[in-house]
């Protein structure tokens, strides 16, 4: 076999040899284009405040057991038709001795707009707030204070980059 047919031979086998990539690797300060980044964040990592739904699903788990009834529920980080809280047949002295201030239920803030709203026959307090802050985790200054907070960085298409891609 000769040389040049040696050649058409490992072609056609399409043996790859290592190649070296360069990317250029920036901190959110740092890209030219931060919007890119947002966007990206935005389309791809949709639980950043999946925390607040599973805290406000314990919150409303907490007061059934401390004013007794029934309740059901349908909540989401961002606004839905079909949401809702409700709580049946408790007993609503129990809830109106609740100081809200001292998150007596799980100890996190949502405990709070849960028992206010719920002592003023506004169920959808919580669900107000828990949208709100929802809103600002994904708002550009959420992102901003997410990014520099964990120390992300991103490809010059606001591709978020993990070490591993790059070690």
């Amino acid at each position: 076999m000769s040389v040049g047919e040696l050649i058409i031979y490992l072609c056609k086998l399409k043996i790859k040899t290592m190649r070296i990539l360069e990317t250029k690797i920036y901190t959110i300060d740092e890209h030219p284009n931060k919007e890119l980044c947002f966007n990206y964040i935005r389309d791809n990592w949709h639980h950043l405040n999946e925390h607040s739904v599973n805290e406000v699903s314990q919150s409303i788990k907490a007061l059934s057991e401390v004013i007794g009834g029934s309740y059901n529920y349908s909540i989401g980080q961002f606004e839905d038709r079909g949401e809702f809280i409700s709580f049946l047949d408790y007993d609503k002295e129990e809830l109106m001795k609740l100081n809200a201030i001292e998150c007596p239920l799980t100890g996190v803030t949502w405990d709070i707009d849960l028992i206010e709203g719920m002592q003023k026959d506004d169920n959808n307090k919580v669900l107000n707030a828990l949208h709100n802050h929802s809103r600002y985790v994904y708002s550009n200054e959420g992102l901003l204070e997410l990014c520099f907070a964990n120390d992300y960085e991103f490809n010059e298409q606001g591709k978020a980059i993990s070490e591993v891609e790059y070690l």
